[in-house]
């Protein structure tokens, strides 16, 4: 099963979020997973995903306006698919994170993307929206936050789209 990873980074720490939260895919049998710098998207690996997860840095209160920009472009076969979400931003206490998160979960929901994050139902740490961290994800919690949305969206994408489902979408 694929899952992609697009994300956008100026200073390499959402970069650097994208690249846990794909490690937190893999570590799912089953599952490639492929990140994507925004600019450089790999439209033939995007169509073949079952799932994809956003990743953008925190602007004024909301995702960067590149990613916003590629949302808004309506890029073709999302609709369907599993999405994720995570951003980064500059204050430990804050800086509109979840509203970045929300701004890309909105696209996405208007694209026809099926949002999931585990939230606080999978145990701990907790999502909520998405994964978030200060900066870089040098800190446990930050690393520990990106690798469970990428377990997360895998075991997800696996249990909607796996073999054993549609076995039983057949059989029932």
């Amino acid at each position: 099963m694929k899952v992609a990873i697009i994300y956008h980074s100026e200073t390499g720490n959402t970069q650097k979020m994208a690249e846990l939260v794909r490690q937190g895919c893999e570590a799912v049998s089953g599952v490639e997973a492929r990140c994507m710098p925004i600019e450089d998207v790999d439209t033939a690996y995007l169509k073949a995903a079952k799932a994809i997860i956003f990743g953008a840095p925190t602007y004024e209160g909301s995702c960067s306006w590149q990613m916003k920009k590629f949302l808004d472009s309506s890029p073709e076969g999302l609709s369907g698919k599993l999405a994720g979400v995570f951003a980064s931003q500059n204050w430990p206490g804050g800086g509109g994170a979840s509203f970045a998160e929300m701004t890309i979960i909105a696209a996405l929901l208007v694209l026809g993307m099926l949002i999931y994050s585990g939230g606080i139902t999978v145990g701990p740490p907790y999502l909520h929206f998405g994964a978030v961290s200060r900066k870089a994800p040098t800190e446990e919690l930050y690393r520990e936050r990106c690798l469970k949305l990428g377990t997360n969206i895998a075991n997800k994408a696996l249990a909607l789209f796996g073999e054993d489902c549609r076995k039983n979408v057949v059989a029932g």
